[in-house]
């Protein structure tokens, strides 16, 4: 059987407009992040180059590429997670001079001096923040407490607790590995 001439450039026409109807809205397309050197300032762009943010309006842009979330400088809030219309959705836990690391596809997070956890890919929280310490997530499991008190050693600091305990990425708990 064989394609017309005809019929090809029709069924390419066809795919073509469908294809451009299925393009998700400008709303939806990634922001890059930019710095204004001039103003010491970064914003977000669109892919066009249109400014979506202007610079100076977060201390500092720490996603590089701005899809659903984005973790930014905002002082004196310290390192918040925005929408895409801008609202702070959480406080992201302080960690290194920066915003936390991501770990296991995790990283924690801050309300009310609590620490809970948000995923990585979607910026969700996937642990409401409830625990007085909590680790970084490492191979499905995270050492967490209640109850803890943090010891300062000159500019560093740990967290001593008698009531440690492992969670999944669920935020169950579960039996503590063993070694």
């Amino acid at each position: 059987m064989t394609i017309s001439r005809t019929s090809y450039l029709f069924f390419v026409g066809l795919f073509c407009f469908q294809a451009a109807l299925g393009q998700k809205k400008a709303g939806n397309s990634p922001l890059v992040s930019y710095v204004d050197t001039a103003n010491d300032g970064y914003g977000y762009k669109n892919l066009h180059g249109d400014i979506i943010i202007p610079a100076g309006k977060y201390s500092f842009c720490f996603t590089d590429t701005f899809r659903t979330y984005a973790v930014v400088s905002l002082p004196p809030k310290g390192f918040v997670a925005i929408d895409r219309k801008e609202n702070i959705l959480y406080t992201v836990f302080p960690f290194d001079n920066g915003p936390d690391y991501v770990e296991d596809g995790l990283f924690r997070i801050v309300k009310d001096g609590k620490i809970g956890f948000a995923d990585a890919a979607t910026g969700k929280i996937v642990i409401q923040p409830q625990f007085a310490c909590a680790w970084p997530f490492e191979k499905g499991r995270a050492k967490v407490s209640l109850t803890c008190e943090t010891k300062s050693f000159g500019e560093h600091s740990t967290w001593i607790s008698d009531k440690w305990f492992y969670i999944d990425k669920q935020g169950r708990k579960i039996r503590q590995p063993s070694r």
